[in-house]
């Protein structure tokens, strides 16, 4: 195993790791955004106004994201798991060198 490898297994886990937090992200943003607009034009200054919308929006994407994310999640482990013969270079101790 070497620097490159472990380089490239880093990346791939943010890059899954970005791919499913980002729809739940998106939605808090987009919620906090619209609640915030509201906020303003009606100068309702309640700090707690957007912490349900938000919840809800999170359950409603794991909702209808949760099954995508799982998979995608499980899908890079099965994949890890399945490299490590590749990826470490195993040499028993006392093994015949040929």
């Amino acid at each position: 195993m070497n620097q490159d490898t472990v380089t490239s297994l880093v990346v791939d886990m943010m890059a899954v790791t970005i791919k499913v937090a980002m729809p739940m992200l998106l939605a808090a943003l987009i919620v906090g955004l619209a609640v915030s607009v509201f906020q303003a034009v009606t100068q309702i200054q309640e700090q707690t106004l957007s912490f349900i919308p938000k919840i809800i929006a999170l359950v409603a994407v794991i909702a209808i994201a949760g099954p995508w994310m799982l998979s995608s999640i499980v899908d890079w482990t099965h994949d890890l798991w399945g490299n490590i013969p590749q990826t470490v270079d195993f040499k028993p101790v006392g093994g015949d060198e040929r």
